[in-house]
C-alpha cells in the first residue's frame, strides 16, 4: 500500500520499535475493510499504525466505517482521522483487529502491556473474528517466555489478589508503575495492574485468575477466535 504522506507525517512514530516490520503488517489489514464496516480497533503500536493505514484507504475510496476503540489513545487517533467512534452498546462488530505481546504456537496470547486488556477482551469476545497483527518478535514457543501476565484489579483488593495469584503458581509479582508520575499506573477504568510471572500457563489459568475476587481482567487470551497476521 502507498502510505498517504500527508496523513502519515502528522504523527510522531519515532518511539515505535520494529517500525518497518510493524508497518508491513499494518498494511495487510486494509484488505479486510469494506464500506459500512463496524470494526473493533485494538491498542498498541501496531494497531496505531493499522488505524492510520485504514484511514488512508477509507479516505481514498470515499467509504464510511465505524470504530469501536479499546483505548483513549486510539479513540483520539480515530477522531483526528475522522473515523466515527461507537461503542458495543450501539452496534455489533463485523470484525476487529489488535496486536499482542506474545503469541504461541496454539494462538494463545498475552496482551495488556499497554494496560488496555479489559476493553480488548470485550472486543475480541464480541467480534466474529479478530485479526492479531504481530511481527516476529512477538512469537514464542511457550506462553510466558518473555512477558509476565498482566492482571487488572481493584486497588483495594491488591493484597488478596497477590495471595491468590501466588496460590496459582505466580511469583515475582509487581505493581505496574506509571513512568510519568512514578506512582501506580491507573487504567482507564480506574484500576491497578499487577504483573505476575508464571512458569507454566495451562489452559484453565485464565478462568482461574478471573475467579479471584477483585480481579477485573487478565492479559491471558486462551482459545479465542483469532487469526494471526504477520
Amino acid at each position: 500500500m502507498n502510505w498517504n504522506e500527508d496523513t502519515y507525517n502528522k504523527f510522531d512514530l519515532s518511539d515505535i520499535s520494529n517500525l518497518e516490520a510493524k508497518e508491513k503488517v499494518a498494511e495487510k489489514i486494509v484488505d479486510k475493510v469494506k464500506d459500512g464496516n463496524v470494526i473493533g480497533f485494538g491498542s498498541g503500536s501496531t494497531s496505531y499504525l493499522a488505524t492510520i493505514a485504514i484511514a488512508n484507504i477509507v479516505k481514498e475510496k470515499g467509504w464510511n466505517i465505524f470504530a469501536v476503540p479499546t483505548s483513549k489513545k486510539i479513540e483520539d487517533l480515530c477522531k483526528k482521522l475522522e473515523i466515527p467512534v461507537m461503542n458495543l452498546n450501539e452496534s455489533s462488530l463485523d470484525w476487529s483487529f489488535d496486536g499482542a505481546d506474545e503469541v504461541d504456537t496454539k494462538r494463545w496470547l498475552i496482551k495488556g502491556l499497554g494496560a488496555a486488556m479489559f476493553k480488548e477482551k470485550l472486543n475480541i469476545i464480541s467480534s466474529p473474528i479478530t485479526y492479531i497483527l504481530i511481527d516476529e518478535s512477538k512469537k514464542v514457543n511457550k506462553l510466558g517466555e518473555k512477558c509476565k501476565v498482566p492482571v487488572e484489579c481493584f486497588s483495594g483488593a491488591e493484597k488478596l489478589v497477590i495471595k491468590e495469584l501466588i496460590s496459582l503458581g505466580a511469583y515475582d509479582i509487581t505493581k505496574r508503575e506509571d513512568r510519568s508520575t512514578k506512582g501506580a499506573l491507573i487504567t482507564e477504568s480506574g484500576n491497578i495492574i499487577l504483573d505476575a510471572k508464571f512458569d507454566n500457563i495451562e489452559e484453565n489459568l485464565e478462568k482461574q485468575i478471573k475467579l479471584i475476587p477483585g480481579v477485573i481482567e487478565s492479559g491471558l487470551f486462551i482459545n479465542y477466535n483469532v487469526q494471526i497476521i504477520e
